[in-house]
């Protein structure tokens, strides 16, 4: 598994997880599309600019390694701003390759691309 160095772990002063520190022995969580409802929590929504802009920081435009990214939070972002950089894609591969789509996320989290 692939260790982003220089990436954040978590959202600052909170739980919200963005990095792993070791691979699961029985595989990677698969990458699912989590809906996002508009009674969500401002904190959680704040934790998915964030770690949006974290993800621009860090990889911009080119495909990117899933590595140990948490899947949890980037199951928020997972077919919509980021996607599949890979046919055929496994959901369940820490090698897997994702990019993001640059359009959908700067209409999503326009506060992330802010300079």
């Amino acid at each position: 598994m692939l260790k982003h160095r220089g990436f954040p772990s978590r959202m600052p002063s909170s739980d919200f997880q963005f990095t792993i520190r070791r691979a699961n022995p029985k595989g990677a969580t698969p990458l699912v599309r989590r809906e996002r409802y508009r009674d969500r929590k401002a904190v959680d929504r704040r934790a998915d600019t964030i770690f949006m802009q974290c993800l621009w920081e860090h990889f911009g435009p080119e495909p990117f390694e899933r590595g140990n990214l948490d899947a949890g939070r980037l199951s928020w972002l997972f077919g919509r701003e980021v996607l599949p950089a890979e046919e055929p894609f496994d959901p369940e591969s820490y090698e897997a390759l994702l990019v993001i789509d640059e359009a959908a996320a700067r209409a999503s989290f326009p506060e992330a691309f802010e300079e």
